[in-house]
């Protein structure tokens, strides 16, 4: 019984990891999803959380940006090449870029992430989750937030996109090592427990 449960958990642990593709939409908005297809005109998806669902399908000109499971992106263009949002400067447009440009250069840098894995691994996943709450509920810091422009920081809007987002990054990278580390400690504890 006491295997079934840990192997049971372990699964568990294992799919809340598994990666999706990210479509962010130039709202802003982002749909998690498993891309089916990526043509001249449109992108074809099925949402993460329904996979033999039905196929969707958007307009490539209301998509910013996917990011696919592996890591890699796509950031979709205008017909000249440059990034529709370099030359908008209304206040939605700005946090828009804000959001963009977080997205482009922010990696998670001093998130926590590596001691979330290691105290997980090294003592129990309660107390990696611990750490976890507590390293996600403040902002990157200013220093790690690695922005390319710092007149661009000045402005407010742009500034509160890139910070949220940034946040959103960092969230995401420490529970993803949490789930990883989780499952590791699990996988470790199960081979000590069998010996």
């Amino acid at each position: 019984m006491k295997k079934f449960f840990s192997t049971t958990v372990f699964f568990l642990l294992s799919f809340f990891c598994f990666s999706q593709d990210i479509i962010m939409k130039n709202t802003g908005d982002e749909i998690k999803a498993k891309i089916i297809e990526v043509n001249q005109t449109e992108v074809k998806y099925k949402k993460f959380d329904y996979q033999t669902g039905p196929v969707f399908t958007i307009s490539k000109s209301d998509v910013f940006m996917i990011r696919y499971e592996n890591g890699t992106k796509d950031v979709f263009t205008d017909s000249k090449g440059k990034n529709i949002y370099n030359t908008t400067t209304s206040d939605n447009d700005m946090k828009l870029k804000g959001i963009q440009d977080a997205n482009n250069n922010y990696t998670g840098k001093n998130s926590g992430a590596g001691w979330v894995t290691s105290a997980t691994i090294l003592t129990t996943p309660f107390v990696g989750a611990m750490i976890s709450f507590g390293c996600t509920a403040s902002e990157p810091l200013n220093e790690n937030l690695q922005f390319k422009d710092a007149s661009l920081m000045k402005n407010q809007e742009y500034r509160s996109g890139y910070v949220e987002q940034a946040h959103k990054i960092k969230k995401r990278k420490i529970w993803t090592s949490f789930g990883f580390a989780s499952a590791t400690w699990l996988f470790l504890a199960i081979i000590l427990s069998s010996r």
